[in-house]
């Protein structure tokens, strides 16, 4: 692979974990999450037939424990077809440089997230005056500069098609970062949102902690545009999900999803859209 390949120069151990760390779930015969401390990684295929994906990559440090995950649920010598990345940010990328170097796969992301998975742009600094809980007030701790990987990073297809994940589609859904991309599948409704909407109120630490179940916005510490993101989580309610797997929190079904959709859609602003912040000040937000 590119010898150009390299971590984020500020990547580091970020310690903090939930009751949920180091344990997976399957929502579905082909579809399986992990929760690497307090973010989720999922992976698309059947255990002992045909190809499959990884959908983001965890903390940094994270690809031990992902290569762990796939011994025990694919087999010693397995390895993806593709890596899929929602999004760029220090919490979904931390395990994928390691990971493109030892499976030489390709990895593949919306185009807007290019300079921040080339080596070229760091993404805007996590934001700690923002209004919320502890993990926003220590958000400054949280890597944002790049990673570098080379000719590994492919742009997703412009069919919205998934590459080695036949029925899957990719829809754009930025706000939280521009190219943030969540996954559907159409024939079961399962979608995975990545952090265009969490099933968990993130920026507090004891919701973190315990995973207390709740439909939310994305990161309040990391989200520089919550015009684009309430547009996104919008374009999610429309499809009507059975069951979503978030990037941070359990998954979540039925009813209870629904709902909660149904409410975020409708008072983003008061939900999701914090009072003040770096990136919220002066703004006006309508529906």
């Amino acid at each position: 692979m590119d010898e150009q390949m390299h971590e984020s120069k500020d990547n580091k151990f970020i310690p903090m974990t939930s009751i949920t760390s180091g344990t997976g779930q399957e929502v579905g015969n082909d579809v399986y999450y992990y929760t690497d401390q307090i973010v989720n990684m999922s992976f698309i295929g059947f255990p002992n037939e045909g190809d499959w994906v990884l959908v983001d990559a965890g903390l940094p440090n994270a690809a031990p424990e992902i290569r762990s995950v796939v011994v025990d649920r694919f087999g010693r010598d397995s390895k993806p077809s593709a890596i899929i990345l929602t999004h760029g940010h220090f919490d979904h990328v931390g395990g994928v440089v390691e990971l493109v170097e030892e499976w030489e796969v390709p990895v593949y992301a919306h185009e807007l997230e290019f300079p921040f998975l080339t080596g070229e742009e760091s993404y805007p600094e996590p934001d700690s005056t923002v209004e919320g809980g502890l993990l926003a007030k220590l958000s400054p701790m949280y890597p944002n500069q790049p990673i570098n990987l080379g000719d590994a990073i492919k742009p997703l297809p412009s069919d919205n098609s998934i590459p080695g994940a036949d029925g899957w589609k990719w829809i754009h859904t930025p706000g939280h970062s521009p190219g943030h991309v969540s996954l559907f599948r159409e024939s079961d409704k399962t979608l995975l949102s990545g952090d265009a909407f969490i099933t968990v109120r993130q920026d507090k630490l004891y919701n973190v902690l315990m995973q207390t179940e709740e439909v939310n916005g994305p990161p309040r510490y990391l989200t520089s545009d919550w015009d684009a993101a309430w547009e996104s989580v919008k374009k999610l309610e429309q499809l009507q999900p059975n069951v979503v797997v978030s990037g941070h929190g359990h998954f979540m079904e039925g009813e209870k999803l629904t709902k909660g959709l149904r409410s975020l859609v409708e008072n983003f602003d008061k939900l999701a859209i914090p009072d003040y912040g770096r990136y919220v000040d002066g703004q006006n937000y309508k529906q």
